[in-house]
């Protein structure tokens, strides 16, 4: 089985733990696609991360590559990321110019730069920095730390997510980046015209609780070695794609070899 990628920064080695769930029949088509990716790519528990960390790692990863963000979080860590100090803190007193100077290999560092601060000055506010807002996340229910989340300038449902998954090991929590929107639409496991919260709900309506973080990382990597955008693996034949027989390729026209995106197609 191979190993998550260390440059997937929302999930990677650290902050996850291998794990083994019952093999059985799936109760929804969700959780046999989930089951499948899990025996192709990795079974894992979530957890343990800094939840300001996160916050940080997710915003950089908002618009761009992991391979682009990674180095920025690196720089960061390495300029305001000292192990005695609040990093929290730290970012709340940064200059913006400088902090965006140093991310700049994420893309829109301005923007990123200004939601980063300002989301470590409100940290700083109301829970009095990285330490009690990592005890936030953990302990309080997550119906209420996504709300307050989503309440800080920058931080959409998937952001959100992200932090309630790796650093809160919350079960029950399918974040949906722009690989699981497309595929969940494309395979039929939500409407064609889904936006990214109702893929969310349906999601975490279909998948056992223990199964949706993994679910969410390996759906990534299955949408970036087969169910690209542009060219799913489909189109060069069944045998070609390993969820072919769970798919209903919605947008796929592989006569035509065309694909558009599932809205386009209608149905579900």
């Amino acid at each position: 089985m191979p190993e998550e990628p260390q440059e997937n920064i929302s999930g990677g080695a650290d902050g996850s733990a291998a794990a083994v769930f019952e093999t059985g029949e799936a109760g929804t088509r969700a959780e046999a696609v989930v089951d499948e990716l899990g025996r192709r790519y990795w079974q894992k528990t979530y957890g343990g991360k800094d939840a300001f960390e996160s916050l940080v790692r997710t915003i950089l990863s908002q618009n761009t590559s992991d391979v682009a963000s990674q180095p920025a979080h690196d720089a960061l860590m390495e300029r305001y990321g000292s192990d005695d100090s609040d990093l929290a803190a730290a970012l709340a007193k940064a200059e913006q110019s400088q902090l965006a100077e140093t991310i700049s290999s994420a893309g829109l560092y301005n923007q990123k730069s200004e939601m980063i601060i300002g989301a470590a000055e409100r940290i700083c506010a109301e829970y009095g920095g990285a330490g009690g807002f990592d005890a936030f996340v953990r302990e309080e229910r997550p119906s209420d730390v996504r709300e307050s989340l989503l309440d800080i300038h920058g931080v959409g449902p998937k952001t959100a997510d992200c932090v309630l998954l790796f650093a809160g090991g919350r079960d029950g929590v399918f974040p949906v980046d722009t690989h699981v929107h497309r595929i969940a639409r494309r395979m039929g496991l939500a409407p064609a015209d889904a936006d990214h919260e109702t893929v969310r709900e349906r999601l975490e309506a279909d998948v056992p609780p223990e199964k949706c973080g993994f679910g969410h990382t390996a759906m990534i990597q299955f949408g970036r070695e087969y169910c690209s955008a542009r060219k799913p693996a489909c189109l060069d034949g069944p045998e070609a794609c390993p969820l072919y027989d769970l798919c209903d390729r919605v947008g796929v026209d592989e006569v035509a070899e065309s694909v558009v995106d599932p809205a386009a197609a209608g149905g579900e």
